[in-house]
Parts: C-alpha cells; structure tokens; sequence
C-alpha cells in the first residue's frame, strides 16, 4: 500500500514536504523513494552527502505499521500528493505539501469557490464588524471559506462562514494531537461536525511551533482562487500571506478601515500596490469573476416584526450604526426605565444585539 510510505516520509520531523516531493519526482514511486540507498540518492542534484546520510538513518527507524495506525486509530483521514481527490489548486503552487491530514468533510467543500481570509490576531471590533458584513453578502451560495483558525480575524472568518451557511476550511500549523489556541476548541468540533474541514500537512504528534505558522500561511493561500486580508500590520503573517497570494498568482483583495487604526497599515500599503478594495460581497465576485445567484433578501416590514411604537424608534435609531444608550435615548425620547425594557425585549426578539459594551445595532 503505496500510501503507508507517504505517511511514513510524512512522520519524520527533521525533513519537509519539499524533500519528500523532491525524493517522489526523482524516483517517480513513493515506495522506491522510501527504500532508496545511498548510492541511488548520490543522483539526486544537488542533495548533500550530509542529508542523505541523515535521511537514511532516520528512515531506518521508522516504524511504517506503527505510524499508519496512529492516524487510522485516532480517526484522521488523509491525501497523498498523487490521491485522486488532492485539491487541484495546491499542486499548483511551488511547494505543495505532501501530505493533507484531514478532519471533518472536506468533500461537502467547493473548491471550486475558495476565498481566503487573512488577518490580524489582535483585531478591531470595527475590523471583526466589517468582515462579518461582507461574509453575510455571500449567505447560503457554495462559497468556501478558508483561513487559519488563529484568533483574531481567522475566528471571525470560521464563525461568520458558519452562521451564514457558507462551508469552511480551517489549516492548522501543527499536528491533530494539538489544538491552537485552545479557546478555539469549540470551534474545531464544530468545524469538523458538519461546518467543512481541517486541515494540516503535519503528522498528529508534530507540535504548533512558531515556524510551522508561515509555512501554513502558503497552503491557505494556496487552496483559494483569492486572498481577502482583514486588517494587517506592516510587518505580519497576513501580509506574508499577502506575498503569498501572488506569488502563487491569485486575486490580493483588502477590506480598508480606519486610517488611525495600526492594523490598517499594511492594508492600505497594499491596496496601493493594487489590491482590490472590497467593501461588500460583489467586490469579491467582480474580482473572481464569479457568478453566483444569490437568495433573495426578504425584508419584513415593521409590522411584521410586531415592533411597538417605542421599538420601532430604537431600530430606526439603529439603521445606520450601533449606539450607546445615552445617544439612543437622546434620539427617541424614551424614558430611562420604558427604553431599558424595550432593548432587552428586543434583544430576546433577536431584533437587536448589544456590542463592544453598552452600545446596540441592528442583528
């Protein structure tokens, strides 16, 4: 079974998915690769004297079976560089991984229609607000999303996609034996329970280490026909993904934000470099060229939402842009204890959610 050697080259820490695809396109059979001799890798060009004779002896102390099962028995499925269903999109790139080792269903995920989400960990508000509102526009279509499961805008990303019906990729830069960080744990099970896949060109055992992050940067990138970048700081992992992205030759797209905010720094260096602005959703398929028939929004009239006279007020308050309840009661005239009544009513309905603090917007 040819793929037992591809997991096995995959297990061995000291070398990567370049070496292993340099030794399969040399010998053109993972098995003969696996099994090679010194004398046949002295005709390698360009490999040293001092890695093969490192690769050799870590290859003499892999145990094949035993690291087979390790995967099959905790439940993680795979593709190999040379699987019938090894997504098209990241053979093209320079270094393609691989292995993939996947949870979840990534076969329920279009990759006919990947968008990558990219951005900072330490996010704005108005920046996590922004993204949520471009993502609605993409509602229930076979768009999927991808990014990095890092805190920050990747959250954002993961969880907008799901709310909106849209399918998910998550790339995780460490084995499944670890989650990172661990407050996206809850995250991960539903990702893996029906909302797309993850992913990870890494062994199980392999930990999250610092390096491996850049390195993962290139697979989310390199799944995606496009690179949506959500705030960035001029020297951050969203703009080496950025690099990345047309390095490898997709569409760089930027969603711009405050001027005062450090996190827009790298967008606007890149939006005039030529990024494209996005500011909804049909930026995205302009850019892409996609054609997507979208649902239909149906707005319920007032009445149909059983707003009171007071209810009505507050969401008229709200149509632009959240409040504080001094501004709120300012514009309605409400009094203290009518308007405190009011917005929990309203938020049990659904109809309005209180954000950063004390303010409200519309749900």
């Amino acid at each position: 079974m040819k793929d037992k050697y591809w997991i096995a080259l995959s297990s061995i820490e000291q070398i990567n998915s370049t070496f292993i695809l340099e030794l399969y396109n040399h010998f053109q059979d993972i098995e003969r690769a696996f099994w090679a001799t010194y004398d046949d890798l002295k005709k390698i060009e360009n490999l040293s004297t001092k890695k093969a004779e490192q690769f050799l002896n870590l290859r003499n102390k892999v145990d094949r079976e035993k690291v087979y099962d390790y995967v099959a028995n905790n439940g993680i499925n795979y593709l190999t560089f040379e699987s019938e269903n090894y997504p098209k999109l990241l053979k093209e790139i320079d270094n393609p991984p691989a292995v993939l080792y996947v949870k979840g269903d990534l076969n329920s995920c279009n990759l006919d229609k990947t968008i990558a989400v990219v951005g900072s960990r330490k996010a704005s508000f108005n920046g996590k607000e922004a993204l949520k509102l471009i993502l609605s526009g993409l509602a229930n279509t076979d768009v999927c999303i991808v990014s990095g499961l890092a805190s920050g805008i990747d959250t954002t990303a993961h969880y907008s996609a799901i709310e909106n019906n849209l399918k998910t990729i998550g790339v995780i830069a460490g084995g499944f034996d670890y989650i990172y960080p661990e407050s996206n744990r809850e995250l991960y099970k539903i990702i893996e329970n029906g909302s797309g896949a993850i992913l990870s060109e890494y062994y199980p055992t392999f930990e999250p280490l610092k390096f491996r992050f850049p390195e993962r940067n290139r697979i989310v990138t390199g799944l995606s026909y496009g690179t949506l970048v959500a705030e960035a700081a001029i020297k951050s992992g969203a703009l080496i993904s950025a690099n990345l992205t047309l390095e490898q030759g997709r569409e760089l797209m930027c969603i711009p934000g405050l001027i005062t905010n450090p996190n827009t720094k790298g967008i606007y260096k890149l939006i005039k470099d030529g990024a494209t602005i996005i500011t909804e959703a049909n930026d995205i398929l302009n850019a892409l060229n996609w054609e997507i028939k979208q649902p239909e929004q149906q707005k319920l009239p007032l009445t149909d939402l059983d707003l009171t006279q007071d209810e009505a007020k507050i969401l008229d308050s709200l149509e632009v842009e959240d409040k504080g309840f001094d501004t709120i009661q300012s514009e309605t005239k409400i009094k203290t204890e009518d308007l405190l009544t009011c917005l929990t009513t309203m938020e049990l309905k659904g109809i309005i959610k209180q954000v950063n603090g004390d303010r409200y917007q519309k749900a």
